[in-house]
């Protein structure tokens, strides 16, 4: 498997390209697809209402909730198949996660823009997997205190994306809009809830 330890100050960040075959990655792809009850929430930024550019869905333990953009998500219970991807990611990361946001990028006008993972039900430095099937989409990384793009990385197909430590507290992400021609991509952030 290539480990890639991304270079940034204050960040621990670590990209596995090829964390699933490409096999495991299209026939998770399919399922989650095809199985996930997707939904498209309206979010609050600004002062305005939109509706969310993409779909998403909430998977942990009983009794999960999680809140961002004044949207709050109830967790459904984990399906054999994120519960299977879920103990591959934990083995990986040492870690036990009780909760995954997924996102449904039909093409390339579905977008998460400039955001960090700091809600207070996350902890002090939560530690974020990520991981993508479907389509390359680019993640972008900026510093919180200057502004600056840093970091662009090109999110493969099969890959997990892993972020802990002080990340969240100095940088924001998001994965741009593309006026390119892109196949959907679906994103699954293995996180904990306290």
């Amino acid at each position: 498997m290539k480990i890639e330890f991304i270079d940034l100050p204050n960040a621990e960040i670590v990209y596995y390209k090829d964390f699933l075959s490409v096999k495991e990655a299209s026939d998770y792809f399919s399922v989650f697809k095809d199985t996930v009850l997707w939904r498209q929430d309206d979010i609050k930024l600004f002062g305005k209402t939109y509706a969310q550019p993409r779909l998403t869905a909430l998977y942990g333990d009983e009794g999960q909730r999680y809140s961002y953009s004044s949207l709050t998500m109830e967790a459904m219970p984990f399906t054999s198949e994120i519960s299977a991807l879920k103990r591959n990611v934990e083995r990986i990361t040492k870690t036990s996660f009780n909760s995954v946001l997924l996102n449904f990028y039909r093409d390339g006008k579905d977008s998460n823009g400039w955001h960090s993972d700091d809600e207070k039900e996350l902890g002090k430095n939560p530690i974020i997997a990520s991981v993508s099937l479907g389509a390359k989409r680019m993640f972008q990384l900026k510093n919180k205190g200057d502004g600056t793009l840093r970091r662009s990385i090109a999110l493969e197909h099969g890959s997990l994306l892993v972020m802990k430590g002080k990340t969240q507290h100095f940088w924001k992400h998001q994965i741009p809009k593309t006026k390119k021609i892109v196949a959907p991509r679906i994103n699954l952030t293995f996180r904990v809830i306290h």
